[in-house]
């Protein structure tokens, strides 16, 4: 189909049949890649339609452009080309597949955090449609426990060297290290990773069959070999300079938190430590040499209180670990002691006795919206807080696991 949308209404609701086809698992994956190849990366509206009215009546009203405005724009260059099957072929030729939120590996309480964001406030930080891997690991359960490490594409042997060790020691430790296999740091991170015999994944804003940067042809083919290349970015794509900004949303949803190693004043590391605030996660950055141009970024981060210092893997597992739980007959901790970050403050600000809405969490804490639910998120799945038609409240210690 092509041409331009005509002009008209959101369309009719689904009917019965549409209704049946949305619960054809095989009719389901295939509007999911059809329209991930329409969009090509995040769009909150059709995030919504497909919310409203179900992934594959969404693409037959993209099909059809039976659509609001708010989506016509998005949707209008591309709605006409359906590679769906070709698209699953292909990823299947190349050992690839697609993950969608249908499916048992879909990372969905890593992007949780991102379905929480104001789309309003926070462009282009919508959760992905799908998202086209490479690599033999379940997707959320190589998440489980991850760090991203980012920094400078033109990094100094002290940034390597640095790098090298905090992502070497964490992926020996058990800790999957998240990055975006860009020049300078990231190489680094995920060389150090495969090194230590741990796991790594890439993401990437092209599609994974498509090396970006091609000089790492060969690192992309060993990462995939025992750790995951990841891309919301269908097969063929190219890397566009928008796209890096969105990927960097995905670097830090897809780890416990994100560490900067060697960042210049407009380093996009930086863009990648905003979306980690915005989700709630923690983030460090690795101070250099006061004379070093390529660390200006991580000083200025620091100074600002954007970050916290890091100087190697413990500070880093102590600011991003879980939580620690007392030995058997010992005295419970104060579950306070043991955040760190917008956590800790949204914890603060909950009343001992009593509950408080989002509203005024954001006045004590003076955190946006956005921050204060992502915060609440992850409290909940650490069993401290639960929310009632009152608001949210703390879970009495004596109720912890």
């Amino acid at each position: 189909m092509s041409g331009r949308c005509a002009s008209g209404g959101a369309g009719a609701p689904p009917d019965a049949e549409t209704a049946v086809s949305d619960g054809d698992p095989d009719a389901r994956r295939l509007a999911w890649v059809y329209l991930s190849r329409v969009v090509e990366g995040p769009c909150a509206p059709l995030s919504a339609l497909i919310e409203s009215v179900g992934v594959v009546e969404a693409a037959r009203a993209v099909r059809e452009c039976a659509l609001p405005d708010t989506l016509r724009g998005p949707t209008e260059s591309r709605r006409g080309i359906d590679r769906a099957e070709q698209d699953l072929a292909f990823m299947e030729r190349i050992g690839g597949r697609v993950v969608t939120p249908d499916d048992a590996e879909w990372p969905a309480w890593r992007v949780l955090g991102l379905s929480q964001l104001d789309p309003g406030a926070d462009e282009g930080g919508s959760v992905p449609l799908v998202l086209w891997v490479r690599g033999p690991r379940a997707l959320a359960e190589c998440t489980e426990q991850a760090v991203a490490v980012v920094g400078a594409r033109c990094s100094t042997g002290y940034g390597n060297q640095v790098t090298g060790e905090i992502a070497g020691e964490l992926a020996a430790r058990g800790w999957t290290i998240v990055s975006g296999a860009a020049f300078g740091i990231d190489g680094m991170a995920h060389r150090a990773a495969l090194a230590a015999g741990g796991v790594t994944v890439a993401v990437l804003a092209c599609g994974v069959d498509r090396p970006y940067p091609v000089q790492h042809d060969r690192l992309l083919a060993e990462i995939a070999d025992t750790g995951l290349v990841v891309s919301e970015y269908p097969p063929g794509v190219t890397a566009r300079k928008h796209y890096f900004l969105a990927r960097n949303r995905l670097i830090a949803a897809l780890a416990d938190g994100v560490v900067v190693v060697e960042a210049g004043l407009r380093s996009g590391a930086r863009n990648t430590v905003k979306w980690a605030r915005r989700l709630g996660r923690p983030a460090l950055a690795v101070p250099g040499p006061v004379t070093s141009a390529a660390s200006v970024g991580c000083h200025r981060m620091i100074r600002e209180g954007e970050v916290s210092l890091t100087t190697g893997a413990e500070d880093v597992i102590d600011e991003v670990g879980p939580l620690r739980l007392s030995l058997p007959g010992s005295v419970p901790p104060n579950p306070e002691d043991n955040l760190t970050g917008d956590e800790a403050a949204v914890y603060t600000a909950l009343p001992p006795r009593g509950s408080r809405l989002p509203r005024l969490l954001t006045e004590h804490t003076g955190l946006p919206m956005p921050t204060v639910r992502a915060a609440l998120c992850a409290l909940e799945l650490a069993g401290l807080v639960s929310c009632d038609e009152n608001g949210w409240y703390r879970i009495a210690p004596a109720a912890h696991p």
